[in-house]
């Protein structure tokens, strides 16, 4: 049992999802699990284990930001013995053909937080995915014909921006980022120190140079393709 966590050792499968809504953990667990039972309420941040296609499997909703992130996926390793922690959420586009409801397979991030500063003496670290958990998820996504999008997205502590950082994305579009999320350098620089298996696969939600989005409510349903891809790496 951890401070966010009442579930007990074992309760958590050393395979996480982990969407940041934690109503969306509460939806794949009834959805896409078998014999699932909730094991955390804690903050209301819900987690659960079941079975997919035999395999046991944990979802852990981990809330919205770097710090956030940071807390989970530390005590889901320290304390439950976790090994392989996949990041499903959502991002914003960047890139013209990267489009609304595409995949981003997250292979590095770059990042505007102080965390990794603070941690490296105010030197750079390049948080990355694992490439084998990459590896198969493109694979999969290859066989199950999904359009996804491979390369490097931008973990942003904004998500509104101020006006004189309006256009602060265009300089990382130049250099090829795909897309800016909220949780992933976090999640690689956690699994990284703690040698530990990890992987944001990302579905687009906004594109922030065609001012596009979709709503809260498909937010939560409509990613199906990304839970799909991601419940096949365990």
């Amino acid at each position: 049992m951890s401070v966010h966590n009442n579930a007990k050792k074992g309760d958590i499968a050393d395979f996480v999802l982990l969407p940041g809504d934690p109503q969306r953990a509460k939806l794949i667990a009834e959805t896409f699990l078998t014999d699932a039972k909730c094991y955390n309420e804690v903050r209301g941040m819900l987690g659960y284990t079941g079975y997919f296609n035999g395999k046991r499997i944990s979802v852990q909703g981990t809330g919205m930001g770097m710090p956030s992130m940071s807390i989970y996926a530390t005590e889901l390793i320290e304390e439950y013995d976790v090994e392989k922690l996949v990041r499903i959420g959502s991002c914003g586009s960047i890139q013209e053909n990267v489009e609304i409801m595409d995949i981003i397979l997250a292979m590095s991030t770059c990042t505007d937080s102080g965390m990794n500063k603070l941690r490296f003496n105010g030197n750079d670290f390049a948080p990355a995915a694992n490439f084998e958990l990459i590896k198969k998820a493109w694979e999969v996504a290859k066989e199950k014909s999904i359009n996804v999008h491979t390369g490097a997205v931008l973990t942003s502590d904004f998500f509104y921006g101020e006006s004189h950082i309006k256009d602060s994305f265009l300089p990382w579009k130049t250099y090829g980022v795909l897309g800016i999320d909220m949780e992933a350098a976090a999640l690689y620089s956690i699994a990284a120190k703690y040698n530990k298996k990890a992987l944001a696969i990302l579905t687009v939600s906004d594109h922030l140079l065609k001012e596009q989005a979709i709503s809260a409510e498909d937010r939560l349903n409509s990613f199906k393709e990304m839970i799909s891809l991601a419940l096949e790496l365990a």
